[in-house]
């Protein structure tokens, strides 16, 4: 269902063709939204008719306000199973109730959507995996994933981390948002392995940085683990020792003091880093293809000809 589909769907609820767009993005990529995002979306300054829409939400049971979220801003929460519906997303988990912080960071995806109006965006798994899977030769076991499960009884869900995919007028330079929510990059590493066949399969793309103003310390941390990550492939020598101690580790051979191999414990040492430390839970998942990916110069190449780091975004709730 396209952008356009949608929109018309939500009229036939009775919802003006401007209040029907921004409701479809808020539905979308958030669920929740507060005023000021729909003064910028609809490019009108606060007064009666923000004031007049967001009540009649409420009114029509479509929306609930979390009352003084921040200051006298009330964040609304859009949970009409009508309108997920008319989306084509009935069991969105957008629908349920979320906690404030949670809600907080829903805002600032929606705002960086909201920033980026030029940018037709893909928000859902399906949208995802038919546009990389028509743009590139990757299969979808390719584009990043997590299985859920054990066999045989196993789910496979593609883009995991459902955070929206922006893409320019021709599909080609694809805007990957991520969403800072701790003060280590571990999570952010772990985002870049299950990303790597996709990236390398696309000539041009962004990873912009969705930061709190509280976290805007972390920027270098996480700077650096994209240059190790992408911009730093490991040597065949390397990765061969690598794969042993992985192996190793997998057998139950973990415990410093008890180890009388001297071998696992100058790997022990050498593996110590983040980045290793991450690559390990990737590589139970995904085997030795995550391991012969680090040895990719395609990645190192394509970041040393990216004219700037990744972008910074701050949010306020008001």
């Amino acid at each position: 269902m396209t952008f356009a589909e949608r929109v018309h769907h939500v009229t036939t609820l009775g919802f003006l063709d401007r209040h029907a767009r921004f409701l479809v993005t808020v539905l979308l990529h958030a669920g929740v939204c507060v005023g000021r995002q729909y003064c910028a979306f609809a490019g009108i300054r606060r007064g009666q008719v923000m004031h007049d829409f967001f009540p009649d939400l409420v009114g029509r049971r479509v929306a609930t306000a979390y009352p003084r979220a921040h200051g006298s801003t009330h964040l609304y929460h859009l949970h009409a199973k009508a309108l997920y519906q008319a989306i084509g997303e009935p069991n969105s988990r957008y629908r349920r109730p979320t906690p404030l912080p949670r809600a907080v960071e829903r805002l600032m995806v929606l705002d960086a959507v909201l920033a980026s109006p030029g940018l037709t965006w893909l928000a859902t798994e399906r949208e995802k995996v038919s546009h990389f899977t028509r743009k590139t030769r990757l299969q979808p076991r390719e584009l990043p994933h997590l299985i859920f499960g054990t066999p045989p009884k196993t789910t496979v869900r593609y883009f995991p981390d459902k955070l929206p995919i922006g893409l320019d007028t021709g599909g080609w330079t694809p805007t990957f948002l991520y969403l800072v929510t701790r003060r280590l990059p571990i999570d952010f590493r772990a985002f870049l392995h299950r990303h790597a066949e996709l990236l390398r399969a696309l000539s041009t793309w962004t990873i912009r940085l969705l930061v709190p103003r509280h976290l805007a310390g972390t920027i270098p941390r996480y700077q650096a683990a994209l240059r190790d990550e992408l911009a730093t492939p490991l040597q065949r020598a390397t990765l061969d020792e690598l794969q042993w101690y992985f192996a190793q580790r997998q057998k139950g051979v973990s415990t410093p003091g008890v180890i009388a191999d001297a071998r696992f414990q100058r790997a022990q040492e050498a593996f110590a880093s983040p980045r290793f430390r991450v690559l390990y839970r990737t590589w139970l998942q995904d085997g030795d293809a995550a391991l012969h990916a680090t040895l990719s110069q395609v990645l190192a190449g394509r970041r040393a000809k990216a004219p700037k780091p990744p972008t910074a975004r701050s949010s306020s709730v008001c």
